[in-house]
């Protein structure tokens, strides 16, 4: 007959296993490490705002994510930076490759003669006018969608409107520029002689 103990021994902490990253120790660490990580990604990218932007999204992406447990977090953020490098020239390096397959005009790759470069600047300057005379409200709304990528809903809840009085709104200011380049009159070329 096998004698069973009486009660299980308790379990010893395995000292392998660390306690997982504090908000404030990652924070710590990360600014310590900021300049080496930096100088990682700026040296693998070739760009300093490009290195700048992906020390931004390290920082996001360990930030969102709960601590996990590591032993030299500082070393691993390094490790961390040269792999988002790479993946970073690996994704450049494929958006090349299909844009090497287009067509000039499908790549947007095409010149504009000088007197398309002319009138396009003048639409602008034209939209940019109709733009300014819009009311405050409107012209917000315009830029908040166009520019900042907002929905209409994203859009009405922050500016305590409902989602139909935004899109009266973009109507409005839409119409504006599209009648802003209709309806101006031509511009007659060097060699027209006018009636």
């Amino acid at each position: 007959m096998v004698d069973l103990p009486s009660s299980p021994e308790p379990r010893q902490p395995d000292p392998s296993v660390t306690e997982p990253v504090q908000p404030d120790a990652f924070l710590r660490t990360f600014l310590a490490r900021r300049e080496q990580m930096e100088a990682v990604l700026r040296r693998r990218v070739g760009c300093r705002a490009t290195a700048a932007d992906l020390l931004q999204e390290l920082f996001l992406r360990f930030w969102r994510r709960p601590g996990a447990p590591l032993e030299d977090l500082g070393s691993y953020l390094i490790r961390s930076a040269h792999n988002l490098a790479i993946d970073h020239l690996r994704s450049e390096g494929a958006r090349t490759r299909s844009e090497a397959g287009l067509l000039p005009e499908q790549r947007g790759d095409f010149s504009l003669s000088p007197d398309a470069a002319l009138e396009a600047g003048s639409d602008l300057r034209r939209v940019d006018a109709a733009l300014r005379a819009l009311p405050a409200r409107t012209r917000h709304i315009f830029l908040l969608n166009r520019i900042h990528g907002q929905t209409y809903g994203q859009i009405a809840r922050s500016m305590a409107l409902s989602q139909s009085a935004v899109e009266k709104h973009m109507m409005r200011a839409l119409q504006a520029c599209k009648a802003s380049v209709v309806d101006t009159p031509a511009v007659p070329s060097h060699g027209s002689v006018a009636p």
